[in-house]
């Protein structure tokens, strides 16, 4: 060592536990906390600072994402043959779940695909690790994390509901008679390269004109061409909602979603929020992908064909590459339940945008019908005595 050389630092002793500001795994329960390294309490992922942060003591810590997961996307036939030589391999997510909070000891169930919620007697975050590190199932590959905060979904709610006036009244006390939460809803989004040979028909339109005297009139006829030809199509990013229990048209109206924004997932993301993996593997999900692919397909070999109309005939598409990605994607869900019946909102997490159904108060529409009926009467009435309707009677 040369004499001008610093001495060596002392080696630092190995932490005795976690490290600071890291969550805390709960091995016997296979469950996740976050606890506050200043006073103690919960840590939650709060929407406006977009970090971990303490509701008790305003402390804020930065996310942590999981050093060994990127938003890459996944070979899909490969991950198929992972999935299916595995299939024996735990946890099943069916029934319920039952862990014991590890910070007050109450117990805490977790229903079918629920892999994220909050203790129901101390509101600690609980997250089950043992899905999501299963090895039958599909790991994470990222999170879209939320952006509407509670306040402007709930200003967004009100103002999609004021707007329905035949919604029963209760309907719209929906702050006491429903639930309103934040869950983090599992998609797979799919990436393919296709080529799709076809032949049809192209159409061309010209008019004539027919007939003599009060009969002459013009009409428009056509001339058929065959033609072949193919098209090749690039998709990013097609994305299907892999849960259900929801309204699939409501949930798919909410799209566009920004998934380019998807971070690497961390789980610290989805702490104090509701969370779902999927019911439906990336396998089950591809039909709808590849329905949807079909219908961009079909719009590119009309355009291709050109002329006024288009004929499809006969296609063959082959798929160059598949992948996909495992998505985290953030919905604003309200659940109200009217006679007997189930309704549900969903707002886009991060639009903003709101789709939902309502139900329909028969005694509000039987007062706008008397309204209406009224109305028809006095109009009658004002027209009769102004002599609108003098001659008519002999």
């Amino acid at each position: 060592m040369s004499a001008d050389a610093p001495p060596p630092l002392p080696e630092r002793p190995a932490p005795s536990g976690p490290p600071p500001g890291r969550a805390q795994k709960h091995s016997t329960e296979q469950t996740r906390t976050y606890p506050c390294t200043r006073c103690g309490g919960q840590l939650v992922f709060d929407i406006g600072v977009q970090k971990l942060k303490c509701p008790n003591c305003g402390n804020v810590q930065e996310i942590i994402e999981d050093a060994g997961r990127v938003t890459a996307e996944q070979d899909f036939h490969t991950a198929v043959a992972r999935l299916q030589a595995q299939a024996a391999a735990g946890p099943q997510v069916v029934g319920e779940k039952e862990v014991v909070c590890q910070n007050c000891g109450g117990h805490t169930t977790f229903t079918g695909t629920l892999t994220s919620t909050r203790c129901p007697y101390c509101a600690t975050p609980i997250q089950r690790d043992d899905v999501h590190d299963a090895p039958a199932r599909l790991p994470i590959d990222g999170v879209l994390p939320f952006r509407v905060e509670e306040k402007r979904a709930r200003e967004s709610l009100e103002k999609w509901i004021n707007s329905r006036w035949f919604a029963p009244s209760e309907f719209k006390r929906y702050r006491r008679t429903g639930s309103f939460a934040s869950v983090y809803a599992s998609y797979f989004t799919y990436d393919a390269e296709t080529d799709t040979w076809y032949q049809g028909r192209r159409g061309e339109e010209y008019t004539v004109t027919v007939g003599e005297g009060d009969k002459r009139r013009t009409e428009t006829r056509v001339n058929w061409y065959d033609v072949s030809g193919e098209v090749h199509n690039s998709f990013d990013d097609v994305a299907v909602l892999a849960n259900t229990g929801f309204d699939h048209g409501k949930v798919t109206a909410l799209e566009p979603w920004p998934t380019r924004d998807a971070k690497p997932f961390s789980a610290e993301y989805i702490a104090g929020h509701l969370s779902r993996t999927y019911d439906k593997d990336v396998e089950a999900c591809l039909g709808e992908a590849r329905q949807r692919m079909d219908a961009v397909i079909d719009s590119a070999i009309r355009s291709d064909i050109g002329g006024d109309r288009q004929d499809i005939n006969r296609k063959e598409t082959t798929v160059q590459s598949l992948t996909f990605k495992y998505l985290l994607l953030p919905i604003w869900l309200l659940t109200v339940v009217y006679a007997g019946r189930p309704f549900q909102v969903f707002i886009n997490g991060i639009t903003g945008e709101v789709q939902g159904e309502r139900p329909w108060s028969k005694a509000k529409i039987a007062v706008a019908v008397v309204l209406a009926i009224i109305v028809a009467v006095i109009v009658a009435v004002v027209w009769q005595s102004s002599g609108g309707g003098e001659g008519t009677v002999q």
